[in-house]
């Protein structure tokens, strides 16, 4: 397993940008596929965005596409997410996590470690 940790998360005004980051330890960092997952209060956590291990695919969920960028640098253990045009509904505790698939999926259950969350406000 990985050990994850997330940073870059505050309050933001809707129309704002954020970029949030997940510093990964572990020599086996490149060979997971990462992603991005979201969990409003009283609600599920809902998968945000995928990448595979060496970055060359990625995927979002279809509700925040163009909106949202998934990168890594892998030489960095560190993968990111870059949100634009933050609406409120963005407002949440965001996780990153690992998993030993090769293809991102939507299942939480498919990712096998997680980081702490960050939290991400966007005021109206």
């Amino acid at each position: 397993q990985v050990q994850l940790v997330e940073s870059g998360g505050g309050l933001v005004q809707a129309g704002g940008s954020l970029r949030l980051s997940c510093a990964a330890s572990g020599r086996t960092f490149s060979s997971y596929t990462m992603g991005w997952f979201r969990q409003a209060p009283g609600k599920e956590r809902e998968f945000v965005a995928g990448i595979t291990w060496r970055g060359g695919i990625t995927y979002y969920a279809d509700s925040l596409k163009g909106r949202f960028t998934i990168s890594r640098d892998n030489a960095k253990n560190t993968v990111y997410l870059e949100m634009n045009s933050l609406k409120p509904e963005d407002t949440a505790v965001y996780y990153c996590a690992a998993s030993r698939f090769t293809q991102p999926t939507m299942n939480p259950r498919s990712y096998d470690s997680w980081g702490q969350g960050t939290q991400v406000t966007v005021s109206s």
